[in-house]
């Protein structure tokens, strides 16, 4: 009987320095030590916050270079416009879809039913913080939200991403019209950008050291156990995130001419840091580098994936509906359409604007279930506990939408190298970029 040959040494090392590996290994590191040491698990939670935050301090400024970049490169501002309109319009037709197959799901299976919570128990204290936090549903609010007190408010205090977008719309159509007198401050984004990539390219060496400390601090804090009686959440809420990505996103990416169970093997990588540290940012120069590599344009890519992070949230929006509506059937509130459809009329503010930070799905359905005043909004206490394994599968659902979308839109705008997309996805390189 003959003995398949052992893997040469040297290939054995060149698969552990994968980042895909290492990040598995911390994963799986992460979960060992919060289920053997819970209190040392929630210690280490300073590693995850940190590696998010290392990174987060760079989002501001690539997304700015970017979009500049992307909308100066491209000199027709009627160009930008139509890349603009189109993402805008595929963004707000798929998140829409998201929020109803949620709100669907959640009438479905019901998974609130049987728990008999008096309202009276709930504890609003522990809910008080996320509350204030609760961005606006009203849209002139909403609207005023996106104007920054000043151009380093956009970077620094406020953290909002469409303060970002907008001053480096103004900034890349100014510069697109400056002429001559513009190119040494072209040249200048440039080699800005370029040097931000890098750092990113160093820090995402990191990432199985974040997603080590960032699942030890969530099994250490509130183990396996904690979610158990919410376990029916969960799993509709894993399940429609499942049916979401397959039954819906995978049409139109065979609809753009490519296969949704290739694209999640080519992006493994992004998608296990998501997975280890529940942000999608940690990971957006990693996955524009895989989009451009896949034959999307650079002008498409800088323009959607940008604007995508505040407005095309797929799996955020999955849950807003249903969460809003499991607290109420939790509660044995029972909902009339009528104001079933007025959650799922503020979720589609609500959620426009929301990063795809740990915490902010939260912090928006905080919003979202303000409009029902039958539904306390300490009813949120109820889910707190497994509001982080769900934001998860939040954020990867908000990656891989966004990922599509890109690859979608670069069709759409007849700047899609086919031949590239099927090379690249057939043959997919371990690491591009890194």
């Amino acid at each position: 009987m003959s003995k398949s040959a052992p893997i040469p040494y040297a290939g054995r090392m060149k698969y552990l320095r994968s980042l895909y590996v290492q990040v598995l290994i911390g994963i799986a590191l992460g979960v060992g030590v919060g289920l053997s040491e819970p209190a040392w698990g929630v210690e280490l939670k300073v590693l995850g916050d940190g590696f998010i935050n290392l990174l987060k301090m760079l989002i501001g400024p690539i997304i700015f270079s970017t979009v500049v970049l992307g909308i100066s490169n491209t000199g027709d501002i009627k160009k930008v416009g139509r890349i603009g309109g189109k993402a805008l319009l595929y963004f707000e037709s798929v998140s829409n879809l998201a929020l109803v197959l949620g709100l669907v799901a959640v009438n479905v299976f019901k998974p609130g039913k049987g728990f008999n919570v008096d309202p009276a128990t709930l504890d609003a204290g522990v809910i008080s913080e996320y509350a204030s936090k609760a961005p606006s549903s009203s849209m002139m609010q909403f609207a005023l939200s996106i104007i920054p007190k000043s151009f380093a408010d956009a970077f620094t205090s406020s953290g909002n991403l469409l303060q970002v977008l907008l001053l480096a719309i103004l900034f890349g159509y100014a510069l697109a019209h400056s002429g001559t007198k513009g190119r040494v401050v072209h040249e200048f984004f440039t080699s800005v950008s370029q040097i931000l990539f890098r750092i990113v390219h160093m820090l995402m060496h990191l990432a199985p050291i974040g997603a080590f400390g960032a699942m030890a601090f969530t099994i250490g804090k509130y183990g396996v156990r904690s979610f158990g009686p919410l376990l029916s959440l969960m799993a509709v809420f894993y399940l429609t995130c499942l049916v979401f990505i397959f039954l819906i996103l995978g049409p139109i990416a065979k609809w753009a001419g490519f296969s949704i169970f290739q694209f999640l093997r080519y992006i493994r990588e992004e998608l296990l840091t998501v997975l280890g540290t529940s942000s999608s940012e940690s990971v957006i120069v990693p996955m524009m580098e895989k989009l451009e590599n896949l034959g999307c344009s650079k002008s498409v890519v800088g323009l959607v994936v940008p604007t995508g992070y505040s407005f095309n949230l797929d799996g955020t929006n999955i849950y807003l509906t249903m969460a809003a509506v499991f607290v109420a059937q939790a509660l044995n509130i029972d909902l009339t359409i009528g104001q079933q459809l007025s959650i799922l009329f503020v979720a589609i503010f609500t959620s426009q604007g929301a990063s795809g930070v740990t915490g902010a799905g939260f912090i928006t359905l905080a919003a979202t279930l303000a409009v029902v005043p039958t539904v306390p909004v300490a009813g949120l206490a109820l889910i707190l506990g497994i509001d982080r394994f769900m934001s998860e599968a939040r954020a990867l659902t908000n990656l891989i939408g966004n990922g599509v979308a890109t690859i979608v839109i670069s069709r759409w705008e007849n700047e899609l190298d086919t031949k590239k997309l099927h090379q690249e996805l057939s043959h997919p390189r371990l690491e591009p970029g890194l």
